[in-house]
C-alpha cells in the first residue's frame, strides 16, 4: 500500500456530528465534489460560513487540500527536470545542429502538439474504474510521468534531428497521459467555489520548478565547463544538463507514488449528462461531452486563441535577438516569465473565483497582446524586455489553471478526466499548428514581421472568443444549475452561487 493511501484530502461522506474535532470546512467537503455548496440555506452551513469569516486562515487552508499540495510538489520537481532541457534545447538545435527556423518550429510543435494525440486517451483511461471502484487517475498519471523520466537519459544518446524528434514525441506522450488525470484529481479534491485558487496554487508550485529549471541548467553548464556549441565544439555541457535532468525526473515519479492519495475524492459512481451511470464511461461518452453547450463553447474558444499564441521558445528567441544577449545567458530568459507566473498564479486564481474564470481567461490573452505590442514597439533595452517577460508570465497566470478550472465546472465528476482532455487537446493542437505556421512565416518574412502578423490574428481571435463566450440572457426563472449540481428540494430551488463559476451558464 502506498504511503499516501492512508491519508485522504477529503473526508468520507458522514454526518458532521459523528466526526468531532474535524474542521467545519471539511464537513462541507464531505457532501461531494460538486454538491458541497448546494445546501447554502442549512443552519449548519450558515454556522460554518460564519466560522470561516471569523477565521480566514482556516478557510484558506480548506480551499487547498493536501492532494493539491502533493501534486504540486510532483509538478515542481518534474518541471525542474523538463525546463532544464527546454531552456537549452532551442540553442542546442539552432546553434549547435544548425536547424532551420522551420525545422525548429516542427520540433517545437511536436512538444506542444504530439501530446494532444494521446491526451484524450489519457483522460478516458483515467476515468475508467478499477476493481476497487475508484478511477485510475493516479495510475495513468504515474505512467505519464514515468515515460517522461525515461526519455531524459535518451537525450544523451541521440545527436541527430530525427532521433531527437522521436525522443521528444515520447516525452510529450507522457505529458499527454498525465495532464488530464492530474487536473482531474485537483478538481475532484477541491470544493467548486475554490477551484480557481487550488489550480492557482498548483500552477504556482509547477512554475517554481519552471523557475528553478533554467537556473539549474545555467549552473550545470557553467560547472561542466563545456562550450555552448557556438563554434561546433564539444557537447559535455549539454550532456551534463540531460543527465541531471534524468535524475530529477525519477525523483518526481517517486513523490507521486508515495505521497499522492490513490482516491482523492469521495465521489460515487460516475455521472453523465443524463444522470448517474453504472460502470465506467466509454470513449464515445467522452467525445459526447462536446454536446454540452458550455464545454463546446469553451473548447472552441481555447482553439481560436491557441491558433495565435506564439510558443515560448520563439518568443525567447525574439527577445534574445532584440536585446543582443550572449548565448550563455539564453537559458535565463524563461526566469522572468516563471517569476511573474509564480507570483501571480494564486491571486489571479482567487480573482477568477470571484469575477468569473472565463472572463479572466479572455483578459489574460489581452495581456499577451500587450506583450507582443511592446516587443514590436520602438522601445528597447533591458526594461522593455523585462516588461515583456512579466506580461508573458501574467498571461500564463491568467489562463493556464483558470482554463482547467472553467472546464471542470462544465463536466460531470465521473467524466472529469475526459472533459479536461477535450479542452486541452483542442488547445494543444491549435498551438501545434501555430508553431508550424510561425516557423514557416519566420523563414519567409523574418521574426519581427511574423510576430506582427500573429499579434493581429490574436486580436481578431480574442474578439471572436469574447463573442463565443458571451453570457446568454437569463430567462424568467434565472439561469439553470451547472452540470453536476443538485438543487435543494423545495418550492424555490436555486443554485448556490459559490458552487459554480459565475461566468459558466448551463
Amino acid at each position: 500500500m502506498y504511503v499516501a493511501d492512508s491519508r485522504s484530502s477529503k473526508a468520507p461522506v458522514a454526518p458532521a456530528a459523528t466526526r468531532p474535532g474535524r474542521r467545519e470546512a471539511a464537513a462541507d467537503t464531505a457532501t461531494g465534489p460538486d454538491t458541497g455548496a448546494a445546501h447554502g440555506t442549512d443552519t449548519a452551513d450558515t454556522a460554518d460560513a460564519a466560522d470561516a469569516v471569523g477565521r480566514p486562515g482556516r478557510a484558506a487552508r480548506a480551499a487547498v487540500p493536501g492532494t493539491v499540495l502533493a501534486l504540486g510538489t510532483v509538478s515542481l520537481v518534474t518541471d525542474v527536470s523538463s525546463e532544464m532541457v527546454s531552456a537549452v534545447l532551442p540553442l542546442y538545435l539552432l546553434t549547435g545542429l544548425g536547424l532551420s527556423p522551420l525545422g525548429f518550429g516542427l520540433l517545437d510543435g511536436i512538444q506542444n502538439g504530439f501530446s494532444a494525440l494521446v491526451r484524450l486517451a489519457g483522460g478516458h483511461l483515467a476515468d475508467r474504474r478499477g476493481r476497487d471502484g475508484a478511477p485510475r487517475h493516479k495510475a495513468v498519471a504515474a505512467l505519464g510521468y514515468g515515460l517522461s523520466a525515461l526519455c531524459k537519459p535518451l537525450l544523451l544518446l541521440v545527436h541527430t534531428v530525427p532521433l531527437i524528434g522521436a525522443v521528444l514525441a515520447v516525452d510529450r506522450t507522457g505529458k499527454g497521459l498525465r495532464t488530464a488525470p492530474r487536473d482531474a484529481m485537483i478538481s475532484l479534491a477541491t470544493e467548486p467555489a475554490h477551484r480557481g485558487r487550488a489550480f492557482g496554487v498548483h500552477r504556482a508550485m509547477d512554475t517554481a520548478g519552471a523557475l528553478l529549471g533554467p537556473l539549474t541548467a545555467f549552473l550545470v553548464l557553467r560547472t561542466a565547463g563545456g562550450p555552448l556549441l557556438a563554434d561546433g565544439g564539444r557537447q559535455q555541457g549539454f550532456q551534463a544538463v540531460f543527465a541531471v535532468s534524468a535524475c530529477v525526473a525519477v525523483l518526481g515519479v517517486l513523490i507521486l507514488l508515495l505521497f499522492v492519495p490513490h482516491r482523492p475524492d469521495a465521489a460515487g459512481p460516475p455521472s453523465g449528462p443524463s444522470g448517474p451511470q453504472s460502470g465506467s464511461p466509454g470513449l464515445r461518452d467522452g467525445l459526447a461531452l462536446l454536446r454540452r453547450p458550455d464545454l463546446r463553447r469553451l473548447t472552441l474558444c481555447a482553439v481560436l486563441l491557441g491558433l495565435t499564441t506564439v510558443s515560448d521558445s520563439f518568443l525567447y528567441l525574439l527577445v534574445q535577438r532584440r536585446l543582443g544577449l550572449a548565448t550563455e545567458y539564453f537559458p535565463l530568459l524563461p526566469l522572468g516569465t516563471a517569476a511573474a507566473f509564480l507570483l501571480l498564479a494564486v491571486p489571479l486564481g482567487a480573482l477568477a473565483d470571484r469575477i468569473g474564470r472565463r472572463r479572466l481567461f479572455l483578459a489574460g490573452h489581452g495581456v499577451l497582446l500587450l506583450a507582443y505590442g511592446l516587443l514590436l514597439s520602438p522601445l528597447g533595452g533591458l526594461p522593455a524586455v523585462v516588461c515583456v517577460l512579466v506580461l508573458h508570465g501574467a498571461f500564463y497566470a491568467s489562463t493556464d489553471g483558470v482554463l482547467a478550472a472553467a472546464a471542470a465546472d462544465a463536466v460531470p465528476p465521473g467524466q472529469r478526466g475526459a472533459g479536461l482532455a477535450l479542452v486541452g487537446t483542442g488547445q494543444a493542437l491549435a498551438r501545434f499548428a501555430c508553431s508550424l505556421a510561425f516557423g514557416a512565416l519566420w523563414g519567409v518574412v523574418g521574426g519581427t514581421a511574423a510576430l506582427a502578423w500573429s499579434a493581429g490574428a490574436l486580436a481578431c481571435c480574442a474578439a471572436g472568443a469574447a463573442f463565443v463566450l458571451r453570457e446568454p440572457p437569463s430567462g424568467p426563472a434565472g439561469p439553470a444549475p451547472a452540470p453536476g449540481h443538485t438543487p435543494v428540494p423545495g418550492p424555490t430551488p436555486t443554485p448556490a452561487p459559490a458552487a459554480t463559476d459565475p461566468e459558466v451558464p448551463s
